[in-house]
C-alpha cells in the first residue's frame, strides 16, 4: 500500500517539476512575465518535497517488509543485563578500556570519564555475553 502510494507521489512530483520547468521560457524570454518565475520557483519546490516524501514512503515499506534480525533468544533477553557489559551503567557493549582506572566504558560513560591527563584508553576487547555462568564453569572444567 504505502509503496504503491510512493510511486504516485513520485510520479505527481515530477509531472509538478516538468510543468515548473516550462515556467522558465515564459518568465524569462524576451517578452516575459516577471510573476511567473515565483510561481514557477514554488512549484518546482512543492514538487521536489512530493517527490521526496513519495521516496519516503517507498523506503518505509522496503524496511516494514525486511525481516527482524534479532533472534527469539536475543529478543527475550534485550531487556536484561548483560555479562561482558559497561562496568559503569552494566548495560551496553564496551568500547573502550581506561588502563589506569582499569574499566571498561560504553561510549556513553566514557564522556563522562574521560580525562585526558591523567588516564590512558584502549579499544576494548571485552565482548557481551549472555551465557550463564554454570555454562562457563562447564566449559572451563573440560
Amino acid at each position: 500500500m504505502l509503496s504503491r502510494a510512493g510511486n504516485w507521489l513520485i510520479a505527481v512530483g515530477a509531472v509538478a517539476i516538468f510543468v515548473a520547468i516550462s515556467f522558465l521560457p515564459a518568465a524569462l524570454g524576451k517578452h516575459g512575465d516577471e510573476n511567473l518565475l515565483p510561481v514557477g520557483a514554488c512549484l518546482l519546490s512543492l514538487g521536489a518535497l512530493i517527490a521526496a516524501f513519495g521516496t519516503y514512503l517507498k523506503a518505509r515499506a522496503v524496511q516494514a517488509k525486511i525481516p527482524s534480525r534479532m533472534s527469539a533468544q536475543e529478543a527475550k533477553n534485550a531487556g536484561r543485563r548483560m555479562r561482558g557489559g559497561c562496568e559503569l551503567c552494566h548495560g551496553d557493549v564496551p568500547v573502550i578500556h581506561c588502563k589506569v582506572h582499569q574499566l571498561h566504558l560504553c561510549a556513553a560513560c566514557l564522556a563522562q570519564h574521560y580525562d585526558f591527563r591523567s588516564c590512558a584508553y584502549v579499544p576494548s576487547t571485552r565482548r557481551p555475553t549472555n551465557n550463564s555462568g554454570k555454562a562457563m564453569a562447564a566449559r572451563s572444567r573440560a
